[in-house]
């Protein structure tokens, strides 16, 4: 690393890299832990999905809700608050067993941590120079990749009494608030983003919309459900979350090479190819339902869904004029968490359906209807001249869905006030 700025910037936000690796590897722990703690207490795949559902179902409305608090009374006061509640969620996961506590603490941390994205990614934006705020930004996303993956490893770690998993989460959430508390760096300003109908957004870019809430609901299913499909092949509890730490790491391999195609091509052409990958490998998994093929089949559907959302907002930037980015981005991201909503309450529940090939069927489906739907965009519109030409621009400030977080949208209207030079850009 030659460029000296971006030395000093890595200097001066490590604190917040590393409160934001802490936080995402109790996220990835604590939604691992609770899917097989859950079927271990003998919840059905219905209460388990319910359950699970409850964490977008409450980033819809944290979504909406969490900028205007940081809005109203700072970052640090609003990031200290949402990181309590979250951390007192965790241990009320550990004091009880029954699944409407459980369904409302998962409502409790679905709501806060939009939040926390909010303040990390317009803190790292207010702090980090025009010309190097993307290769920051970047940093903070794949620890957006990295710690779930690390979190879910860790529900293998030997826990006799049941108590040690769901204690970790809660100290790291905890010690997660002490580097930003600690940071001599003053909080930056901010106004909440204004936001585009998703009616306008379909007028704009239908493949978008649609693409977006499709292939949300895919990613939501098989993390969710990968876990407990697992577990009803034979896996252990460790060997089950480590076939979805497998999954999750292909998945973030493959995100800058599929970034970079897309960026040289229509990119329709690439969901259409990734898409039809994942139709090809639901259908290897449905043909043969063995352990064997549990492993590979959902690395593959993993690299080949969790690129797909960054795409779809790319293919929408591409469209969109400068002004109408910011509210078009928090319109995505609420149609994200529809998605993740949908994938969530379905995904569990079609596992034991059709000889144990239903969520197979499921991936499918919804696969074929999203390579249909780019197929027909496709041959109606053509591709806008510049593809690619708002892609470093409109993919900032969009962290990645496969981790079922709601992702904030603040990081571009961040670098909107603070970069003038963004309308040139564009």
């Amino acid at each position: 690393m030659h460029d000296p700025l971006m030395k000093k910037a890595l200097v001066e936000n490590w604190a917040l890299f590393l409160g934001m690796l802490m936080l995402m590897v109790a996220n990835g722990l604590l939604a691992t832990l609770l899917t097989i703690r859950g079927n271990g207490l003998g919840f059905s795949d219905l209460t388990i999905s319910i359950m699970q559902a409850c964490y977008p179902f409450g980033a819809l409305a944290g979504t909406l809700i969490a900028p205007r608090l940081v809005e109203r009374v700072g970052h640090i006061r609003v990031f200290s608050a949402l990181a309590s509640l979250v951390s007192i969620s965790a241990i009320i996961h550990l004091l009880t067993g029954d699944p409407i506590s459980w369904s409302g603490m998962r409502f409790l941390a679905g709501f806060c941590y939009p939040g926390l994205y909010v303040i990390t990614e317009s803190w790292l934006n207010a702090k980090s120079k025009n010309h190097i705020r993307a290769q920051v930004l970047s940093i903070y996303f794949v620890i957006q990749l990295i710690g779930p993956a690390a979190g879910t490893a860790l529900v293998g770690l030997p826990d006799p009494s049941g108590n040690l998993l769901f204690g970790i989460v809660s100290i790291l959430i905890s010690l997660s608030i002490v580097p930003l508390l600690l940071s001599g760096n003053r909080a930056p300003e901010y106004s909440a983003p204004e936001r585009m109908p998703a009616t306008k957004l379909y007028k704009i870019s239908p493949m978008a919309v649609s693409g977006i809430v499709l292939m949300s609901i895919a990613v939501a299913a098989w993390y969710i459900s990968l876990p407990l499909y697992a577990l009803r092949q034979g896996f252990t509890p460790a060997q089950a979350s480590g076939a979805l730490v497998v999954a999750l790491t292909v998945g973030a391999l493959v995100q800058y090479p599929i970034g970079w195609i897309s960026d040289h091509t229509d990119r329709r052409y690439v969901v259409i190819g990734l898409a039809s990958v994942t139709v090809f490998a639901g259908l290897w998994m449905a043909a043969d339902v063995s352990p064997s093929r549990t492993m590979i089949g959902f690395s593959v559907i993993a690299a080949a869904t969790l690129p797909v959302y960054s795409i779809l907002v790319a293919h929408a930037n591409d469209q969109l004029t400068a002004g109408q980015i910011v509210p078009a981005s928090g319109t995505m991201v609420f149609l994200l968490n529809i998605g993740l909503f949908g994938g969530t309450l379905i995904g569990p529940n079609t596992i034991s359906m059709a000889d144990g090939r239903g969520l197979q069927i499921l991936l499918i489906g919804v696969s074929a209807v999203v390579v249909a739907l780019a197929i027909i965009r496709r041959l109606k519109v053509a591709a806008p001249e510049d593809t690619g030409a708002l892609q470093a621009v409109g993919i900032i400030g969009v962290a990645h869905p496969g981790v079922l977080q709601a992702e904030s949208w603040v990081a571009f209207e961040e670098r909107a006030k603070l970069d003038p030079e963004i309308d040139e850009e564009s």
